[in-house]
């Protein structure tokens, strides 16, 4: 029984690998158009990353949940989930982000060519994921608030970019998605914002009150609202939205 929580984290870890695989193969896809330009897309199966790594943030929240249930938590268990959250949330995501600056760039006259020095700033998400953890593992004062956004958070709004991309109507949201300058702003400001200790509300709480209750009503008002409106761009909408609360609502942190 005490195994049970960890099989669920490692399924976390498989799917964020299946996350990986589906970014990476076949990579960006090119063909040419009637005037003989190439167009160059994201591969179909993009997709599915984000569908993987959303399964990943589902198991995520099971495996603690079912270690509190079967009173079968562990210092293994902690670090393992930990282990398994760098790449599902950080890995994973930092390689759409890749992904897509290659996108951005290939826009450009041979810009399949671009020195890869200017897409390495992607995998600055996964090192500032990493140090969010261990900073995490090692603090124990972060039981109903947290010191920076939680890296889960972060993989959630990098997974819903693929599908914003494939399912935006709107020209400029496409243009927003394929210029360098929005990825590297978004990356700077998610390896800021995970690696700060500002204050971060946890999804979960001590005790049942208005008060309480009143930040997850409206996070939750926020994106059902956004998701009816917008589709898939209630993910970043509801992730602002919940960076804004935590900064204004104080929460407890123990």
């Amino acid at each position: 029984m005490k195994q049970i929580p960890n099989i669920f984290t490692l399924l976390n870890l498989f799917f964020g690998c299946l996350a990986i695989v589906a970014i990476m193969q076949p990579g960006l896809t090119i063909s040419v158009d009637a005037n003989g330009d190439n167009l160059v897309a994201l591969p179909e199966k993009v997709w599915l990353a984000s569908l993987f790594i959303l399964l990943a943030a589902i198991i995520d929240f099971l495996d603690g949940f079912v270690a509190r249930l079967l009173h079968a938590s562990s210092e293994m268990g902690k670090q393992l989930d930990s282990l398994a959250d760098a790449v599902s949330f950080g890995v994973a995501p930092g390689l759409i982000v890749y992904q897509f600056l290659r996108l951005s760039y290939a826009q450009q006259p041979d810009g399949l060519d671009v020195n890869i020095c200017w897409l390495l700033p992607a995998f600055l998400i996964p090192c500032a994921g990493a140090y969010r953890l261990a900073r995490f593992n090692i603090d124990s004062g972060q039981h109903f608030g947290f010191k920076g956004v939680p890296i889960p958070a972060i993989g959630l709004l990098f997974a819903s970019f693929p599908l914003i991309y494939w399912y935006a109507s709107q020209a400029w949201l496409v243009h927003v998605l394929l210029n360098k300058w929005f990825w590297y702003a978004t990356i700077f400001i998610a390896v800021y914002l995970m690696v700060s200790t500002l204050p971060m509300m946890a999804l979960k709480f001590s005790s049942v009150s208005i008060k309480k209750l009143l930040p997850f009503i409206i996070l939750a008002l926020v994106a059902l609202t956004a998701a009816f409106i917008s589709g898939w761009l209630a993910v970043p909408v509801t992730f602002i939205a919940y960076v804004i609360l935590s900064l204004t609502i104080k929460q407890p942190e123990s």
